[in-house]
């Protein structure tokens, strides 16, 4: 954790200094864009933004935000995808892999700043230090800690012989699933893993796992998941079975145990200040362009 955490202060120095002196012209309004599974006002986005003001834009003065929030209803991302896209934007912020992918196919043109598990493995950019076309971001790199978590679970849950793992269908790949699967297995711990691809999905798979004789459960790294972090909560209380969740927030909302970085401290020291990377950008771009023109 030492090595991320140095990661995290290295890179958000070499984002934030550029910023100190940036002034911002009379008139001038620029225009966010963001799509999430959480609202504006979640804790880890008044973090992003709060960021964003330090750096000098100020929401309701010389800055407008367009925020939708899915929620458990990923199907809508494609429409709200499509309403930013038709707007004019400095930047589109999305969180998660599946809306990164709509605002690669709605736009070629509006910067996207992507914050998801993995931007490299994914697909979603080539690359992070040089990205190509007009999409960058924050990888959180969760899914290196499921391995993590599951060891912690199995050290908290006394004569575990039996554990469940709930997984994204669209966030964790077959290789790793096995592979969560081997290193359990030489812990003497027998994994099964439910796999969801929507809402509706995950109360019957935590219910399956519980039947399965699963004695504890390791919710992997997902927004849509953590998206759905209410209802497995309530869940998994009704069936007394011990989880263990990917940040600490989810901890601290009732959660049995959690292990990972700080959720709010992702989106203020790495999303937060690529945001205002991408507003700086934009404002020696289009030094002249006043709100009648967004």
């Amino acid at each position: 954790m030492m090595r991320r955490r140095n990661f995290i202060a290295l890179i958000g120095a070499s984002v934030t200094r550029p910023f100190a002196a940036l002034a911002q012209e009379p008139g001038r309004i620029y225009h966010v864009g963001g799509v999430s599974s959480s609202p504006r006002n979640a804790p880890h986005f008044v973090a992003m933004f709060d960021e964003l003001r330090r750096a000098g834009f100020v929401s309701g003065q010389n800055l407008t935000i367009d925020w939708h929030s899915y929620g458990p209803r990923t199907d809508l991302i494609p429409e709200f995808v499509a309403e930013l896209a038709n707007r004019r934007l400095d930047v589109l912020v999305m969180n998660g892999d599946a809306a990164i992918r709509a605002a690669q196919k709605a736009t070629t043109t509006i910067p996207i700043l992507g914050i998801t598990e993995d931007m490299v493995g994914s697909g979603l950019v080539d690359s992070l230090a040089r990205p190509s076309g007009n999409t960058t971001g924050t990888s959180i790199f969760a899914p290196e800690l499921d391995g993590k978590r599951q060891e912690i679970l199995i050290e908290a849950v006394t004569e575990l012989h039996r554990m469940a793992a709930l997984a994204d269908t669209k966030a964790t790949g077959t290789r790793e699933l096995i592979a969560l699967q081997g290193a359990a297995r030489a812990r003497g711990v027998e994994l099964s893993v439910h796999q969801v691809a929507t809402a509706e999905e995950i109360t019957p798979a935590i219910d399956a796992a519980k039947a399965s004789g699963a004695a504890a459960l390791n919710v992997l790294s997902s927004p849509f998941l953590y998206g759905n972090r209410r209802t497995i909560m309530q869940r998994v209380a009704a069936l007394g079975l011990p989880t263990i969740y990917q940040f600490p927030e989810e901890a601290e909302e009732g959660g049995f145990v959690a292990y990972g970085p700080r959720l709010i401290q992702i989106f203020r020291d790495l999303a937060g200040q690529q945001l205002a990377a991408f507003a700086r950008h934009e404002a020696r771009r289009h030094p002249g362009r006043t709100a009648n023109e967004i």
